[in-house]
């Protein structure tokens, strides 16, 4: 039967960015996939990481911005990057934030997610 997920786990992570995880290992308990709908502040930005999952990333509103070994990929509302895992990347915003929506397979996971220290 269909499950109706009413009410995301909301996972809090530094610089003001907001993570909605509607599937995934906190929110439901699927460690194959999960789907969160991220809203990040003006001149968000990560520490650069390297997954051990792909990342298809769909964004809604604002841009983001993707630094990768190739240069910086600037995705724009309405469009969506996917990524390898396994791949260097390191996530921020423009200066009018971003609202996306994150699916990693398999599941993100705070200790697959792979973040550079000391950035």
């Amino acid at each position: 039967m269909p499950r109706l997920n009413t009410e995301p786990a909301v996972i809090d992570v530094p610089g003001g960015k907001v993570i909605h995880e509607h599937v995934g290992r906190v929110a439901t308990g699927h460690d194959a996939v999960s789907v969160a709908h991220m809203v990040a502040p003006a001149g968000w930005d990560e520490p650069a990481q390297r997954p051990e999952f792909d990342e298809v990333t769909l964004v809604l509103r604002g841009t983001v911005l993707v630094e990768h070994d190739g240069g910086v990929t600037e995705v724009a509302a309405g469009q969506s990057i996917v990524t390898q895992a396994g791949e260097r990347v390191r996530y921020s915003c423009g200066p009018e934030g971003a609202e996306y929506v994150a699916v990693c397979l398999p599941a993100f996971s705070p200790e697959t997610v792979n973040r550079e220290e000391g950035q």
